[in-house]
């Protein structure tokens, strides 16, 4: 693609170093990582009267992005003065070329692993589960996200409801995974990274799995996936306590679970049941969400009880004894259309609506987990027993 800029400057022929400088702020859109650094720029040919040729190599031929970063290319070289005219190439790397550019991505090393387990990792992982379904626990994810990624936080979501997996659809993902090697790009939405199995499947097809492949997906999905240096990674796990519940123990042993409920008393015994699995597993639980607190009549604003109430403060009290430590209700969510409306049309209440009752709640409740310090709970601290005799 040529882009005619002859009127705008008569500043002297640009250096090759300016031009670099202008690509290092070109970042991939899948990556998010300087296409400089990437290795991704093969040549820059500059000509006598201020005419730019670059080269750029995409990771696979049919990247979805290659509009998009030609476009980026061309708009960053034209800012450089002396610049006339720019034309972008597109190639595409070796396969040499993407297994160092893999390599690179897992900071130097090939094998794959769970970074969010690694010793020092700064991500704080909350696995967001409920002990039945219907009780909005894709929705309080999706918004949670969402608002994280509004406060200025690099978020991630794993779709990991294999059987129900609705997040793609719930926060507007369009796009599809590209692959490179053996790594995974995963594509984004309103600033959140998303990965879910509805993304590799044929249209609404079901997921018949069992044990084992449950768990491999899972794995694949927080190691093959390059997810970049997050703040926050959110994991929609499927209702109650098996196969992806018992995995996420296994694989990310730091994770933290949040319980989402809703105030009848009989969501709330499931959900406690759900939430009392930390038991076993070791792994702390961050708080309750009570879903579907109360509707406000629209003629005097009084809350009606739909659900009943007192729920959430029920699973909390229960799991403070069962843990042996305070379990606090991070917030509730009354019941309101714009929520359920921002899930069908793939925006999220947060952003649509922010002040809406159910979006300020929301992002309060956002606010409380994006703030938080991951500390030293479930982090190695690299110290070796020392035997005294």
């Amino acid at each position: 693609m040529a882009t005619d800029t002859s009127s705008a400057s008569a500043a002297a022929v640009p250096e090759q170093d300016a031009i670099l400088d202008a690509l290092a702020t070109v970042n991939d859109p899948e990556i998010h990582r300087p296409i400089t650094e990437l290795g991704m720029v093969k040549s820059v040919d500059i000509g006598d009267d201020g005419a730019i040729a670059v080269t750029v190599y995409l990771t696979v031929s049919g990247c979805p992005m290659r509009e998009t970063i030609t476009n980026l290319v061309t708009e960053a070289v034209q800012r450089v003065p002396g610049v006339t005219s720019v034309a972008v190439t597109l190639d595409v790397m070796s396969d040499e070329q993407r297994k160092e550019l893999a390599t690179t991505l897992r900071g130097g090393t090939a094998e794959r692993e769970v970074p969010f387990a690694q010793p020092g990792s700064l991500t704080r992982v909350y696995a967001v589960a409920s002990g039945k379904g219907g009780v909005g626990k894709s929705s309080v994810t999706v918004n949670l996200a969402a608002a994280m990624a509004a406060d200025g936080l690099k978020v991630g979501v794993v779709d990991a409801d294999i059987y129900g997996h609705s997040v793609p659809r719930m926060l507007g993902v369009e796009g599809r995974p590209t692959q490179v090697e053996n790594m995974i790009m995963p594509p984004s939405a309103h600033g959140v990274r998303v990965i879910s199995i509805g993304m590799f499947t044929p249209g609404n097809a079901p997921v018949v799995w069992r044990g084992p492949m449950l768990h491999r997906a899972l794995q694949q999905f927080l190691a093959d996936v390059f997810w970049g240096d997050l703040d926050v990674l959110l994991l929609d796990l499927p209702p109650g306590t098996g196969d992806i519940a018992i995995s996420v123990a296994q694989l990310v042993p730091n994770a933290e679970i949040l319980i989402v409920t809703t105030p009848q008393q009989a969501a709330a015994e499931v959900a406690e049941r759900a939430g009392s699995i930390a038991v076993q597993t070791h792994q702390k639980i961050v708080g309750v969400v009570e879903n579907m607190s109360g509707l406000p009549c629209p003629h005097c604003d009084e809350m009606v009880d739909v659900f009943g109430s007192g729920g959430g403060q029920k699973v909390a009290d229960g799991l403070t004894k069962t843990v042996g430590a305070t379990v606090p209700v991070l917030g509730s969510i009354p019941i309101d259309v714009r929520l359920r409306e921002g899930g069908d049309e793939g925006k999220p209440v947060v952003l649509s609506d922010p002040d809406s009752p159910a979006g300020a709640a929301l992002r309060a409740i956002a606010g409380k987990l994006g703030g938080r310090a991951r500390g030293l709970a479930g982090m190695s601290l690299g110290i070796t027993p020392r035997n005294k005799f």
